[in-house]
């Protein structure tokens, strides 16, 4: 469920990072928020996948501190 007070601006983030994923990109929360202003990947790429997109996701460590975080990705396969 999308609880964005502002519709309009999740609706936005969700077709820039659909767009983003579509050309092959992967997409952690940091990009997120530089690239798009998007403070909550998880819950875009939740609306994304209610919507019938599949959307991967794999765990990746940090080598500088081996602190883990979610990548996204669509299957260039599925595509």
């Amino acid at each position: 469920m999308n609880d964005n007070p502002n519709p309009k601006s999740s609706a936005s983030q969700c077709k820039q990072i659909l767009a983003w994923l579509q050309e092959g990109k992967t997409l952690t929360s940091i990009q997120a928020l530089t690239q798009f202003g998007c403070f909550r990947l998880a819950s875009r790429v939740h609306d994304l996948r209610q919507r019938g997109i599949d959307i991967c996701k794999r765990m990746v460590k940090n080598p500088n501190n081996g602190k883990r975080y979610a990548e996204y990705y669509i299957n260039p396969e599925q595509s």
